[in-house]
This record gives C-alpha cells, sequence and structure tokens, in this order.
C-alpha cells in the first residue's frame, strides 16, 4: 500500500455485521480510506453476508461444518483471504478460535474487536462475568490477533459505566455503540500511517503502543 491508495481490508464475520455496517458506513461517508475486498463468513446464513452484497462486495461463505477439522478449514480459509492479498484482515463478530498456523502466517496484520477491558475477561460472556464481579465500568478493546486467545497487544480501548439495572443485553448494546466508533478509527489511524503494526508492539504516533490508548480520552 502506498501513502494514497486505500487500505485493503478483507473482513470476517459469523453473524449479523454490524461492526461491518460501520466500517462500510466510514468508507462510504470519506471518513475512511479504505476498501472492502470481501467479507467471509464461516455461517452461510449470517446477515452481514447480505450487508455485503448490499453494498457491491464480495460476500464468500464458507461453512466451516463442512471441514473435518479446525486445521482443514483454517488452511481453506487462508487460501480464500490470500486470494484478496489484504493489507488488514478485520475480524468483526468471528466467533471461531484461529489455529496457531493460521495466525502465524497473518501476523501482524489481524486485528479483533473484544467486549471487555483486556486483560480482564476473555473469551464468552464478557458482560455477564463483569456483572458478576460487580465492576463500576465494562468496555470494549481492539487488539492484535496473536495465537493466545484475546492476548495480543491491546491498540485502543473504550469504556462506559456500569448502572443500577444494567444487565448483559444493556452492556452489550452500550459496547455495541462504542465499537462502531472505535473500529472504524482504528483503520483510520492505519491509512494516516499513525497507526503501524510490527512483529513486535504496534507504534501509534511513532512510539510503541505498550499501554492502549482511551478512547474517551481523545
Amino acid at each position: 500500500m502506498n501513502d494514497s491508495s486505500p487500505l485493503s481490508l478483507v473482513v470476517l464475520i459469523s453473524g449479523s455485521g454490524s461492526n461491518l455496517q460501520a466500517i462500510i458506513d466510514a468508507i462510504e461517508s470519506g471518513q475512511l480510506n479504505a476498501s472492502i475486498a470481501a467479507v467471509v463468513s464461516n455461517r452461510p446464513q449470517a446477515f452481514g453476508l447480505e450487508r455485503a452484497r448490499k453494498h457491491g462486495i464480495e460476500a464468500v461463505a464458507l461453512d466451516h461444518a463442512e471441514y473435518p477439522s479446525r486445521e482443514d478449514f483454517d488452511n481453506r480459509l487462508r487460501e480464500e483471504i490470500s486470494r484478496f492479498k489484504p493489507d488488514i484482515i478485520v475480524l468483526a463478530g468471528y466467533m471461531r478460535i484461529l489455529s496457531e498456523s493460521f495466525i502465524q502466517h497473518f501476523f501482524p496484520t489481524m486485528l479483533n474487536i473484544h467486549p471487555s477491558l483486556l486483560p480482564k475477561y476473555p473469551g464468552l460472556n464478557t458482560h455477564q462475568r463483569a456483572l458478576q464481579a460487580g465492576d463500576p465500568i465494562h468496555g470494549i478493546s481492539i487488539h492484535v490477533v496473536t495465537p493466545e486467545l484475546d492476548a495480543g497487544p491491546v491498540i485502543l480501548q473504550g469504556h462506559f459505566p456500569v448502572e443500577a439495572g444494567d444487565d448483559a443485553h444493556s452492556l452489550q448494546q452500550k459496547g455495541h455503540a462504542l465499537e462502531h466508533k472505535m473500529y472504524p478509527l482504528v483503520l483510520q489511524w492505519l491509512t494516516e500511517k499513525r497507526l503501524v503494526l510490527t512483529n513486535g508492539l504496534p507504534v501509534f504516533d511513532n512510539h510503541p503502543l505498550s499501554h492502549p490508548v482511551s478512547f474517551n480520552d481523545l
């Protein structure tokens, strides 16, 4: 990618694709100098594939249930992604654990968005776990994907209060509102070269990013 060419993305989804839609909207509004080469889902009925088609983006369905092992599926997924030669692979609600060999093949060009303030609550059921712990704040993290689940360097975090009467659904809704602002912003930083992904720590504004940027402080 040269300084003026759009950032080429492949977006991986498993469900409705609301973060995908936020990225599409940012591109179409001119906020984000990027193009989505393809949207790939491991679930053929994922609504996010319809979102892609509606905007003229190639939509690829690879049903993981048709493959005998995780490695077989990930090898096929790797072939499909490589066909598009993306600059960045965006995991946007992709609900499968990726094999180590797959991650190492694309490292460090994969990003994931996770509904907690990592390192708190990797994995699933993050909202319920935050409620059970009595956390006063909860939030969203965008991180580089590494072989250890949800443990890669965190680029950006945003938080919101956990209020009386909140349940897992209301926390999810608060989180979605943040996610839809945060993901396009991180991608914008990449297009502007403010963020550079390296084999070590990501570099932000010419400094290794030892701590996440706070979305709430921007």
